[in-house]
C-alpha cells in the first residue's frame, strides 16, 4: 500500500472549524461595504429609487463611472495630491530616518528623550491645535513662492503639516529598525574612516529598505486618504486634493448615491495600486524581526 494510503489523517477539530467559520464571517463583514458600492455604482439611479437598493438589478453598467471621472474632474485633483502626497513621504522618510539613525546609532543622554519628543507629536490631537496652526498659516507670507502668497491654501502647506505629523512616528518604527542591525559594520565603517553622512547614507540606510517601503506604504495611504487638513487649510476649491472632489458631484438641491459610490470607489484605486506594488515589502517590513529575541 502506498504512503498515502497508510498515512493517517488529522482529524479535524470543531475549533479549527470555528476558527474557519469566524475568519470567514470578518472577511465577509469588512467586504460587504465595498461590495455594496460596486453593486450600487454599476447600477442606474433610476433603477435604485424604482425598485430600491435591495433588490434584483435589471441593468449593470458602467455610466456612473465615466460620469463621475468627468462630473468631478479627478485628473486634476489627481494632479493636486500627487503634488501633497509624493514630496510630503519622501521628506518624512528623509527626516524620520536620520533622526532614527542618530538616536539608534550612537550612544548619548538625551537619544532617548529626543526620540519621546517626536514621537509625543503623535499623540497630540489634531484639532487641538487646529486653531493656533491657522492663524499662524495665515501670518506666514511666502511671495513667490505659493499662488497664495501664504503658507496658508497651498500645496506646501499641506506637505509641511503632514511631514509635522508623520515623522515621529516613522523615526520610532526605524530606530527600533535599526538597532537590530549589528553595531560591528558601524565600527567597522568607522575604522575604516567612513564619515558619519557615508555611515548613515550607504551603509544603514539600504538595510532598511523592508522598514522604509513598508513605511512608505502606510505614509501613500495616510496622506492620500487626509480630508481634515485639506479642508481646513485649503480655501480654494482647485488646490483640494482627491478627497475633495467628491464634493463636486454633490448638487445643492439633489444627491446621485450611485454616482458618488462610483467616484469613490474611483478614488480608491491609486491607494491599491500602491498597496499592491509594495506588498512584498510592506508585509516584510512588519514582519521582519518577529521572530529575535
Amino acid at each position: 500500500m502506498s504512503t498515502a494510503l497508510t498515512a493517517k489523517r488529522t482529524p479535524v477539530r470543531p475549533a479549527r472549524i470555528l476558527l474557519h467559520l469566524f475568519l470567514a464571517g470578518a472577511a465577509l463583514t469588512w467586504l460587504a461595504p465595498l461590495l455594496w458600492a460596486v453593486y450600487a455604482a454599476l447600477r442606474p439611479y433610476g433603477e435604485t429609487s424604482e425598485k430600491g437598493y435591495v433588490s434584483w438589478p435589471d441593468t449593470l453598467t458602467f455610466e456612473n463611472f465615466t460620469n463621475a471621472f468627468t462630473q468631478s474632474d479627478m485628473t486634476h485633483y489627481f494632479g493636486n495630491t500627487l503634488i501633497i502626497a509624493v514630496p510630503a513621504v519622501l521628506v518624512t522618510l528623509f527626516m524620520s530616518s536620520m533622526v532614527a539613525f542618530y538616536v539608534s546609532r550612537f550612544d548619548f543622554r538625551v537619544n532617548l528623550f529626543l526620540l519621546l519628543v517626536f514621537t509625543a507629536g503623535n499623540l497630540l490631537p489634531q484639532q487641538v491645535i487646529i486653531t493656533p496652526l491657522y492663524r499662524l498659516y495665515l501670518l506666514i507670507d511666502l511671495p513667490g513662492i505659493t499662488m497664495s502668497g501664504k503658507l496658508y491654501d497651498s500645496a506646501l502647506g499641506l506637505v509641511l503639516i503632514h511631514v509635522a505629523f508623520q515623522s515621529g512616528f516613522c523615526a520610532f518604527v526605524l530606530s527600533n529598525y535599526m538597532k537590530m542591525l549589528p553595531h560591528e559594520l558601524t565600527e567597522a565603517a568607522l575604522v575604516d574612516g567612513a564619515s558619519v553622512w557615508r555611515l548613515y547614507w550607504q551603509i544603514t540606510l539600504p538595510l532598511c529598505k523592508p522598514a522604509m517601503a513598508a513605511l512608505a506604504t502606510l505614509l501613500s495611504i495616510w496622506i492620500y486618504n487626509d480630508f481634515f487638513w485639506a479642508l481646513v487649510l485649503i480655501s480654494t476649491g482647485e488646490n483640494m486634493p482627491i478627497t475633495s472632489a467628491l464634493n463636486n458631484l454633490s448638487g445643492q438641491y439633489f444627491t446621485d448615491p450611485n454616482l458618488i459610490a462610483a467616484g469613490a470607489l474611483i478614488t480608491a484605486v491609486p491607494v491599491l495600486a500602491v498597496y499592491f506594488l509594495l506588498q512584498r515589502q510592506f508585509v516584510g517590513g512588519l514582519t521582519l524581526g518577529a521572530n529575535k529575541g
